[in-house]
């Protein structure tokens, strides 16, 4: 639950100049493949093919280091000047501590992909990618990563300092293939005035929030805002986050199919009784973020990016709001945030992707395990600059201070203009900030970390189930839109098998 902003603080010294953040990973990541801004990256904007061409020549080269340079090659798909300059300082700072340079590469997923096609097959690879739980999962069965270097730093630095969770996402036969980062997770945004003057508690469950939705839907204002447009990226986020509040799962224990259980079909229910109250027509990405800055809705699903946004820090997309022409940050001391729902067994469930750093198999493995413990140790809350609000820490902090990291974070300016830009800390209370971090912790994916992401995968990256939502919204029944949605998976099962 929101508290109340607490007093203001005195400015914060200017930010270190430097990217601002969600990567172009977490443009794979942010919502949905980063049509929210821009500067998130590769996934916000169609690129021109020479711009795919490009990309990869310059790996290939950067992996073929002339042999007077001897660099380690870093990867990473933080794309954009300012966030390339911000992995740049981080790389120079490892470099006067241990003598040993670093080229930073950005380089897109879908690049990074290619390109390690390529390298892989002639020896030539970088040393440490930062990388997404899919590609862990395809580059691992490949036998492109080595694991081993991967589970010597999560044992170096203490595997109970790191999530659970996001272990979980890059886990294979019990070892993991990369170390996790940060990540951004689905987050339910609520008007906790409204909530009040109607006299309801914060949602805690998917039930709640349909419930809410229903209540508060009228007088000019819809009870929701969420993804809703058939075949969209941001449909199929918000469809796998639904589901997986209401304890649906992709596969069931003999590893079929499981998406016409009864789980699933009551999550379905819940999202039918949530889209009738939502603002009408298809809604994607955009379109929901304008319907809760403006006040036309009292509650939203969208991802953790929307923070920065709602505190006004944002100059692309500001507050629009009745109430804001007179408060700027009306919105951000007036909204309540959930992150992790509680499933129907009791458990947290936040849908959320992480960013995991990877050493591949021909990689400069002593070089490269010193780069990685270094990025998540002192260089890690610098990494995390590169996008506060996009890139939430997954390691909270140390086995001696277990929440310094995640307590750093919550003081990092975050915002697009460098003159606005502030911590989140400045105008959320504790609760909030607690609830993102803790959120964090709980972050789930259908089939990542098991044998099934193989299906998974292709199954969010073909937006399958998002194709076969439509009929839900024109009073189709749960249960038969399930069915559809099942057949469906099966047919991507079938070719990835």
């Amino acid at each position: 639950m929101h508290e109340p902003r607490p007093p203001p603080r005195p400015d914060p010294p200017p930010p270190p100049p430097g990217p601002a953040p969600p990567p172009p990973a977490d443009d794979r990541a942010a919502p949905p493949a980063a049509a929210r801004r821009p500067r998130h990256g590769p996934g916000s904007a169609r690129r021109p093919f020479w711009a795919a061409g490009a990309a990869l020549l310059l790996a290939l080269t950067a992996c073929q280091a002339p042999e007077d340079q001897g660099a380690l090659v870093f990867w990473t798909p933080h794309v954009t000047p300012d966030r390339l300059a911000q992995q740049e300082a981080t790389a120079a700072a490892f470099t006067e501590e241990t003598g040993v340079d670093v080229d930073v590469v950005p380089m897109s997923a879908e690049d990074q992909n290619q390109s390690m096609a390529v390298g892989s097959a002639s020896g030539d690879v970088p040393d440490v990618v930062l990388l997404a739980p899919d590609q862990a999962a395809a580059w691992s069965a490949q036998g492109v990563l080595d694991a081993g270097t991967a589970d010597a730093v999560v044992q170096e630095l203490g595997p109970d300092t790191f999530s659970r969770n996001a272990l979980d996402m890059v886990t294979f036969e019990g070892v993991p293939a990369a170390v996790p980062s940060d990540g951004w997770g689905q987050v339910l945004v609520y008007r906790a005035d409204l909530f009040e003057q109607a006299g309801l508690d914060p949602p805690a469950t998917l039930e709640d929030v349909a419930d809410a939705a229903e209540e508060l839907d009228g007088d000019g204002r819809a009870g929701i805002v969420l993804g809703t447009e058939p075949g969209d990226p941001f449909t199929t986020q918000t469809v796998e986050a639904l589901l997986l509040a209401g304890g649906c799962e992709l596969v069931d224990g003999a590893g079929e199919v499981a998406l016409e259980e009864p789980a699933c079909v009551d999550a379905l229910d819940a999202y039918a009784r949530m889209a009738g109250a939502s603002v009408p027509g298809d809604q994607d990405v955009e379109t929901t973020r304008a319907a809760y800055l403006s006040g036309e809705a009292a509650m939203l699903f969208w991802g953790s990016h929307i923070y920065d946004e709602l505190a006004g820090l944002a100059p692309d997309f500001p507050p629009t709001c009745p109430e804001c022409s007179d408060d700027p940050e009306f919105l951000a001391e007036n909204s309540g945030t959930v992150g992790a729902l509680s499933a129907p067994d009791g458990s947290p469930v936040q849908y959320g992707l992480t960013l995991n750093l990877g050493v591949p198999v021909g990689a400069d493995t002593a070089d490269a395990r010193a780069f990685v413990e270094y990025l998540m140790g002192p260089g890690y809350v610098e990494s995390l600059e590169v996008s506060p609000e996009g890139r939430v820490p997954v390691r909270p902090g140390t086995p001696d201070e277990p929440e310094v990291y995640a307590e750093a974070w919550s003081e990092l300016p975050t915002g697009e203009d460098d003159d606005s830009r502030a911590p989140l800390s400045e105008f959320y209370g504790e609760a909030v900030i607690g609830d993102i971090v803790e959120g964090a912790q709980s972050f789930r994916r259908w089939g990542y970390g098991t044998e099934h992401a193989a299906f998974a995968g292709p199954l969010a990256a073909q937006n399958t189930l998002a194709q076969e939502v439509g009929p839900l919204f024109e009073g189709e029944e749960p249960a038969v839109v399930a069915a559809s949605m099942a057949d469906a998976a099966r047919a991507v099962k079938a070719d990835t098998e």
